[in-house]
């Protein structure tokens, strides 16, 4: 795979939610990946970092308005070239594995999650 020297099971787990939220057209941020990826925090942003440095994905800072008074979120999406190489990896990696959505809680449903992002833009 092009820029990616190894591949483990953490990024595989990172990627299948990368797909799906690239499918479902959903932005996702590294807590939502954490807990749909059922990885730790250190796991996941070195994944993410990895991807990132390939070129696979991209990561943006949200702009927060002056009343949010919370911690920015890094949003991050797959590229053109990440959408492809991820696709073949997981086919390659996890044929028979569809991704299953398994939130902890029900805020944490990547479709929940669209909801609120809409919310918050408002």
């Amino acid at each position: 795979m092009a820029g990616i020297e190894r591949i483990t099971q953490p990024m595989l787990d990172v990627l299948e939610v990368l797909v799906h939220a690239h499918e479902e057209k959903i932005p996702i941020h590294g807590w939502v990946i954490m807990k749909e990826s059922k990885r730790a925090g250190p796991t996941v942003y070195k994944v993410l970092d990895r991807l990132e440095d390939a070129r696979w994905i991209a990561g943006e800072w949200e702009t927060l308005t002056p009343d949010q008074s919370r911690p920015r979120r890094r949003f991050y999406r797959l590229t053109g070239e990440g959408v492809l190489a991820a696709q073949a990896l997981l086919d390659a990696r996890r044929p028979s594995a569809p991704f299953q959505s398994n939130p902890v809680l029900d805020f944490l449903s990547l479709g929940r999650l669209k909801a609120l992002r809409h919310r918050d833009a408002s």
